[in-house]
């Protein structure tokens, strides 16, 4: 099966979720579904689970097992400025 995104290993990502956060990103979670192969996002920000269930087919993926990724956004600018 080819998959949508690359993946990395899980504690791999983590260390680098962990220093993107201490940079003041906001990370979110992404993987593949190991059934499908559909690209899924979870919806909890600064947030890693191990285990993620496809909103496409269903089926549980082993998000630790098969590796993952992420995606970060940061803010830019002063939100208070007119």
């Amino acid at each position: 099966m080819s998959h949508v995104m690359k993946l990395h290993p899980f504690d791999d990502v983590i260390a680098n979720m962990e220093e993107r956060i201490a940079q003041g990103y906001t990370i979110y979670q992404q993987w593949n579904c190991e059934h499908c192969g559909a690209k899924q996002t979870m919806p909890d920000a600064n947030h890693v689970y191990t285990m993620g269930d496809c909103e496409e087919c269903g089926k549980r993926t082993d998000i630790e097992k098969n590796g993952m990724n992420f995606m970060a956004t940061i803010g830019i600018g002063d939100s208070d400025a007119s």
